[in-house]
C-alpha cells in the first residue's frame, strides 16, 4: 500500500497527524512528514485520515492502481 501527499495543496490542517499519528507528524507549524509505505494493517486509519482532510492532499494506494482502473488506459 502506498500514500502520496499532495505538499502543495496541504495547508497543514493536522487531521491526518490526529487521526493516524503513526504515518503522520506536523514538524512545526506547516510541514508534514509522513511514511509513504504504510503497513497494510494500517489501511482503516488511512482511509479516515484522507476523508478527513479538508484539502483532499491525502490519496492512499495512488501509485498502485492497476492500469484496467484507469478510464481510457491500455
Amino acid at each position: 500500500m502506498s500514500i502520496a501527499v499532495d505538499l502543495n495543496r496541504c495547508q497543514g490542517y493536522a487531521q491526518c497527524a490526529f487521526l493516524a499519528p503513526e504515518i503522520f507528524t506536523m514538524h512545526g507549524d506547516e510541514a508534514l512528514l509522513y511514511d509513504p509505505d504504510a503497513d497494510e494493517a494500517q489501511r482503516e486509519k488511512l482511509a479516515q485520515a484522507a476523508a478527513a482532510c479538508p484539502v483532499q492532499a491525502i490519496l492512499v494506494d495512488a501509485v498502485d492502481e492497476p492500469a484496467e482502473a484507469v478510464p481510457g488506459a491500455r
